[in-house]
């Protein structure tokens, strides 16, 4: 008997399966939180060079006044619009505090040559807002304030080697066995890197907590994830005290080993068909369900199939560029999943930086994924696959190109929503789409493909959005036009609303692919005494030409 028929015997969605699922959207709400983490640990914030000398300096023999000689000690920094900086990065530079003269007209020293110098005794940093962050800590700005995007680029690198590797090791020891091992991995490195005494220790550690988070769940982008770190981040203003409020969380989960099993099919893909048939005796019992009609053997014709499966043809990631419809296809699910990615993690991280409330537009960024999947769905049943995803994903690249031109505040904030919101419907869309393109013997291999095209995609977010310091519209600019170009690219593929899916790679080569349909009569040839007559229709053949 077949599993899937056991299943539904048991019933698909009784109460044990209920009970296993929700305690597994719990893993899936704090799994988020390290993958936008870096928004509320390391937030920008105003900087300028700290001054020990005029600390120590009675500004009063210069007669100043208190006031006056307050702002001495602050701008003694060359502010970030100033035309001597190479980039408008800020406040990287002062003047020499023992050299320098004051200008009371423009409350600014008085700058020539000789007195620029660099920022000898480190920043002081408005903590205003945020009471202590990964920038401010560790001092990274100016000459290294490329360093946390390039963290959070190296933790996405991370979460893309461990999902090969956890995803290879699921195979081998189980699904469950896996999860939990991930599960303390994240919690033993996301509480060191609460404790971090430096850039680089901060990095590995949070590189660690990517590779392993993503063996929790693969799932994890769940919109409670995203309010819910919001609101944290409002109320706790020191990243090490953030940080272990995300990790702990995950200590809580090993309560849950009694309740959640070892995955039926992976048993089953194991030969361990006792264990499987107790897990289902189990399901059943919790489920109410008598196994008494069910045969004694429950797997024989599973055992079969697995038998005859052992001279089964394997296919790889190469047979999905073996022929060339399948391969161009491919190439376009995978350059967009590569920009929904990128875009979509783009706007994510840089949500807290366009002005308005952080913390509140950080929450409405997750909070607008719930219109855009409830719109999305019922339009891809309705209007089709390709020209919706061409329509969110044009929509959310126009937004952004929008938010180019809008003055920072809430009104760019609306517009970075708007193309958050095509870009959320978008992601929900293309998970349908392609696993309905790839033909089944190359499906999960397709898929994985997808997933790991979209990694390179969130490597890149944070890369694209530091190069926003050389001139801060182009992140935008970039999203947008890879975001219009990848919706284009997307009415080259096949439509497959009600339509019959590819079953094998011939299928799925000849799917959607514009070809001669063989004549409806073939041409004869009849032999009278010796002659040859070819039937005239055999020149007078109809093809039609079919998609």
């Amino acid at each position: 008997m077949k599993f899937d028929d056991i299943l539904q015997y048991l019933g698909e969605f009784g109460f044990y399966q209920q009970r296993v699922y929700f305690l597994l959207c719990f893993t899936g709400v704090t799994t988020l939180f390290p993958e936008v983490a870096i928004v509320f640990l390391a937030p920008t914030t105003d900087h300028w060079c700290k001054t020990p000398q005029l600390e120590r300096q009675d500004c009063y023999s210069w007669g100043l006044d208190k006031n006056t000689c307050n702002a001495l000690k602050y701008n003694i920094t060359i502010p970030e619009d100033d035309e001597d900086t190479i980039l408008r990065e800020n406040n990287c530079r002062r003047c020499d505090v023992t050299y320098s003269e004051f200008d009371e007209d423009t409350e600014r020293c008085k700058l020539s040559d000789p007195d620029i110098e660099e920022c000898e005794d480190g920043w002081e940093y408005d903590r205003s807002q945020y009471k202590a962050t990964v920038i401010q800590d560790f001092d990274l700005v100016c000459d290294d304030g490329y360093k946390a995007s390039l963290s959070q680029s190296i933790y996405f690198a991370g979460v893309l080697v461990g999902s090969f590797v956890f995803g290879s090791l699921a195979d081998i020891i189980g699904r469950k066995k896996t999860m939990f091992l991930c599960m303390f991995i994240t919690l033993v490195f996301g509480i060191a890197t609460a404790f971090a005494p430096g850039y680089w220790w901060f990095t590995v550690f949070r590189t660690i907590v990517g590779f392993s988070n993503i063996g929790i769940y693969l799932a994890a982008f769940t919109i409670a994830g995203f309010i819910l770190y919001g609101v944290l981040a409002y109320f706790i203003m020191d990243w090490r005290w953030l940080q272990l409020t995300i990790t702990l969380p995950n200590a809580l989960y090993f309560l849950m080993i009694p309740f959640i099993p070892e995955s039926v099919r992976w048993l089953i893909s194991q030969k361990r068909f006792d264990e499987a048939e107790d897990l289902i005796k189990e399901c059943a019992k919790v489920n109410k369900v008598s196994l008494e009609e069910l045969p004694d053997n429950l797997f024989e014709e599973q055992k079969l199939e697995m038998e005859k499966a052992e001279h089964d043809v394997t296919y790889t990631v190469v047979d999905l560029f073996r022929t060339p419809n399948l391969r161009i296809k491919t190439i376009h699910i995978l350059y967009n999943w590569l920009v929904i990615s990128l875009v979509y993690y783009g706007l994510s991280l840089s949500t807290a930086s366009l002005g308005g409330r952080d913390y509140l537009a950080f929450i409405l960024s997750g909070v607008v994924e719930i219109p855009a999947y409830i719109v999305a769905i019922p339009a891809i049943g309705t209007f089709g696959r390709k020209r919706v995803l061409c329509a969110f994903m044009i929509l959310g690249g126009v937004a952004c190109l929008t938010t180019v031109w809008v003055p920072m505040g809430w009104g760019r904030t609306t517009m970075s929503l708007i193309g958050k919101f095509g870009i959320a419907a978008s992601f929900g869309i293309i998970y349908v789409f392609s696993a309905e393109l790839y033909p089944t013997p190359v499906r999960s291999v397709g898929m994985g493909t997808s997933s790991m095209s979209a990694r390179v995609g969130s490597i890149l977010a944070p890369i694209i959005l530091e190069i926003g310091k050389i001139w801060p519209p182009l992140p935008l600019m970039i999203f947008s036009f890879m975001s219009i170009s990848a919706g284009l690219q997307a009415l080259l593929l096949p439509e497959t609303l009600n339509k019959e899916l590819p079953e094998t790679i011939e299928d799925g080569e000849n799917f959607g692919k514009k070809r001669v349909k063989e004549p409806t009569s073939k041409p004869t040839m009849v032999d009278y005494c010796g002659q040859v007559d070819i039937e005239s229709s055999f020149t007078n053949q109809a093809y039609e030409v079919v998609e």
